[in-house]
């Protein structure tokens, strides 16, 4: 009789396992590099998905790519699900000091003052390095612009403060190629394609650890030109969009999500392409599907392994 039951549990729990797919299957865990993805968002109003942010920590060294709303006390959330790779006190994220952006867009923007203000509120002494596109340093100076009142009772009241956290740094890019470089990671821009913004104004990023190449595709439609920086990549972190849900809308933003974003079946041909350990699925624009629908419209074109990205997931 217990074999009989140990028998039908161990049976349950493999068709639960199989039941998952490929989608369920993780990439080996490191001990050296960790990617974090604080938000998982794109610009509809999702209180499940907060604002565009991912977090590459390479030995306790963290490099933010992208700053969505949020992104700071995201931080603070992903230790508080059990992530112990943040160096310091994920209250006072002083360790937020190097951090690279692929485009201007707002939902990829709109946490500047956040990670600027933040962590010297907190405790930053050092200046915030920051690398992107052309007008960078304009959103920069026009934040901290919008905030010089509050920096300035800071500074000069009762409270303690110093006067280089509030500072950036801020690098242009303005040629693919290594952008930055450390004992940690090296990280390479390259050109996006993502609606009408220009060559060098999108952008996505290629980091190189001691053990994994990670590529963050940025927000991009498919391109043969682009999928070139993703070969070799370990993990692969690519936005996409439901195709079914893409139907629902009008014809006018039919044609524009096709021009700046990438589909399931086109991001499945670029998995077959690169077959990378794993492919994450982010900025997912479900345009009114579910979680469960846009995996399984992916499922049925690639087979490879992959996650549809939730936040605060770590792989």
């Amino acid at each position: 009789m217990r074999q009989s039951m140990l028998f039908r549990f161990c049976f349950m729990v493999v068709a639960f396992c199989l039941s998952l797919g490929v989608s369920a299957q993780a990439i080996s865990p490191s001990k050296v590099t960790q990617v974090v993805m604080l938000g998982t968002g794109t610009p509809f109003n999702d209180a499940q998905h907060s604002g565009q942010s991912v977090a590459i920590v390479v030995n306790g060294e963290v490099y933010l790519v992208d700053f969505g709303p949020g992104v700071a006390r995201q931080i603070d959330a992903a230790r508080q699900k059990g992530f112990d790779g943040f160096p310091g006190n994920t209250l006072r994220p002083t360790f937020i000091k190097t951090a690279f952006l692929t485009h201007l867009d707002s939902d990829h923007t709109m946490g500047i003052a956040d990670i600027i203000l933040t962590p010297w509120v907190l405790g930053r002494k050092e200046p915030l390095n920051l690398y992107g596109p052309p007008n960078t340093n304009f959103l920069v100076n026009n934040t901290l612009k919008a905030f010089d009142k509050d920096i300035a009772h800071r500074m000069n009241g009762a409270q303690p403060a110093n006067p280089d956290g509030y500072k950036v740094n801020t690098t242009i890019i303005r040629e693919p190629g290594v952008v930055y470089k450390d004992d940690n990671v090296t990280v390479e821009a390259f050109n996006a394609r993502h609606g009408d913004w220009p060559d060098g104004y999108a952008l996505g990023y290629r980091f190189t650890t001691p053990d994994r190449v990670i590529v963050v595709s940025g927000d991009t439609t498919y391109d043969e030109k682009v999928i070139e920086n993703y070969k070799g990549a370990d993990i692969l972190i690519h936005e996409v969009y439901s195709m079914k849900g893409l139907a629902k809308r009008t014809p006018d933003w039919q044609k524009y999500h096709q021009a700046a974003h990438t589909s399931t079946k086109q991001l499945a041909t670029i998995g077959d392409i690169i077959k990378p350990q794993l492919m994450v699925l982010n900025h997912v624009l479900y345009f009114g599907t579910s979680s469960t629908s846009v995996d399984n419209e992916f499922s049925q074109y690639y087979q490879g392994k992959y996650v549809m990205a939730q936040d605060l997931d770590v792989y």
